[in-house]
């Protein structure tokens, strides 16, 4: 163990050493990827439900409701909207949770967007 007296001095060191970057950090943004969710056709659910959803949840006109039921009924899938990951997913276990509660087998995907 040390002990120090009054009379011991402290010896100040100066570093007059300066160093110098030149270093430049690139900081590389991406935007978040968006997914597209899908309903799949089905012969059971009524295209007035499917329009209601597309216009209550997905906030289409009733226009462009009805051009995409008949896509998806034509067609056997469409795209009903375009969201980042955590939105689409929500989306999507909201349509089918009210499809189900109403006892209709409406089916829906995420695929994300090329």
């Amino acid at each position: 163990m040390t002990v120090y007296t009054k009379t011991d001095q402290v010896q100040e060191v100066k570093i007059t050493e300066t160093v110098k970057t030149n270093e430049k950090i690139k900081v590389d943004y991406k935007e978040p990827s968006r997914f597209k969710v899908v309903f799949l056709n089905d012969n059971q659910t009524p295209m007035e439900f499917v329009v209601m959803l597309l216009v209550e949840l997905f906030k289409h006109s009733e226009e462009t409701a009805h051009t995409l039921t008949m896509k998806i009924h034509e067609e056997g899938s469409g795209v009903v909207g375009v969201y980042s990951y955590e939105i689409a997913e929500q989306k999507a276990l909201e349509v089918t949770s009210i499809c189900r509660d109403n006892g209709f087998p409406l089916r829906v995907k995420l695929e994300e967007e090329a």
